[in-house]
């Protein structure tokens, strides 16, 4: 009885006991920066990368034998070409002799001219009353076969003079020397390679343009600059000796035919005077093999509706903070994209106040708190 007594006991307070309060709080919004989309006027900007090249490059090649006798201080790599100025001389002693001898030559060539018209003039007066007198007999075959030997021995001092010169190797353009390939007493032959330099008077950078850049320019393929469409500005930069140094040039011409292999379009930029007018901020030259980042201006969008580069998430996405403070995932259309904005062409509309953080497993209707001018993405965040 006692036990039974216990057991209800419990059981009555146990009915008896008072509820605890129950809580329930809704889910704590997530906490995001977001900027407004903006409409407004925007120029395209078009960013690829390529190489700086020479425009002229050549390989210097003997084009006489002989033996190198002298070559100039700056013929070495990184020398500093001289229009006209003397890279490499090559022993010149049996060149002259030849061209002394190709002299005498034409002195007896022109000795037997003199003598053959005298020899016809002669025959023409003593045959003046003969009416049907020979050429031979005129000595005319004669005169003309003199007149052809003289043509033959100036013919033969010219190539001597010109195998003269040629001893001398030099260049017709300002340049630099990249390679050395001779020195003095080294045998030389026509056909030896002495060196390699290329023109510093003008560098080309190639670029690659995919079919939305090419659009982004508004410009047709095969373009070429001129008068009615002049060229388009370019800016290069690049991180030299610890510094990002910058470059003017100019888009020129795009090729006439799309690469098979990339499927993309090359322009060509030039860069005049790349190693002492058109230097950068620094002082530093355009070089050749320098690889840069080529920035364009294409054409103009009014009443474009804008995003920071940021809030441009992959497959094309934008998440948005809506008047609920909801998460809403659209698709949009990009018109264009920089590494600062992208242009939209539907899906989003002014005011919009686009995410720029990141949100880890982002579901559609999420509660939201929206900070305004918050810090961007890092690159490659999503």
């Amino acid at each position: 009885m006692i036990l039974s007594a216990g057991i209800g006991a419990f059981v009555l307070l146990d009915v008896a006991k008072p509820e605890p309060d129950k809580k329930t709080e809704p889910p704590r919004p997530l906490n995001v920066y977001v900027e407004k989309a903006d409409r407004t006027d925007v120029s395209l900007l078009v960013s690829t990368e390529g190489e700086v090249r020479a425009r002229t490059e050549v390989n210097m090649v003997a084009q006489v034998a002989g033996r190198v006798v002298s070559v100039s201080p700056e013929f070495t790599e990184g020398g500093i070409v001289s229009p006209g100025a003397a890279l490499v001389v090559i022993e010149d002693t049996d060149y002259q002799l030849a061209v002394a001898q190709a002299e005498a030559q034409v002195a007896e060539a022109e000795v037997g001219v003199q003598e053959a018209r005298a020899t016809a003039d002669v025959a023409r007066k003593q045959l003046r009353n003969a009416s049907n007198a020979s050429p031979l007999a005129l000595k005319k075959p004669q005169v003309a076969q003199a007149v052809a030997r003289l043509k033959g021995a100036k013919a033969a001092l010219a190539q001597a003079q010109l195998a003269l010169a040629r001893t001398r190797i030099s260049l017709p353009f300002k340049g630099r020397l990249i390679e050395k390939n001779v020195d003095v007493g080294q045998f030389v032959s026509p056909g030896t390679q002495l060196g390699r330099a290329f023109a510093t008077d003008v560098v080309e950078v190639r670029l690659p343009l995919d079919d939305t850049q090419l659009a982004s320019l508004d410009l047709p393929i095969g373009f070429v600059s001129d008068a009615a469409t002049p060229a388009i500005q370019v800016n290069l930069s690049a991180r030299v000796a610890g510094r990002d140094q910058y470059w003017r040039g100019e888009l020129v011409r795009l090729d006439a035919s799309i690469d098979n292999q990339s499927r993309t379009l090359y322009g060509q930029v030039e860069v005049l005077s790349p190693y002492d007018q058109n230097v950068s901020q620094y002082g530093m030259p355009l070089a050749v093999g320098l690889y840069v980042k080529a920035e364009i201006v294409g054409r103009q969008i009014e009443d474009a509706t804008v995003i920071p580069r940021e809030a441009l998430r992959a497959g094309n996405r934008v998440f948005i903070v809506n008047a609920q403070n909801r998460l809403e995932i659209r698709q949009v259309s990009v018109v264009h994209s920089s590494s600062t904005e992208a242009v939209i062409g539907a899906g989003v509309s002014a005011n919009d106040q686009v995410i720029v953080s990141s949100i880890r497993n982002p579901i559609p209707g999420m509660s939201l708190g929206a900070i305004n001018n918050g810090p961007t993405l890092a690159a490659g965040e999503k």
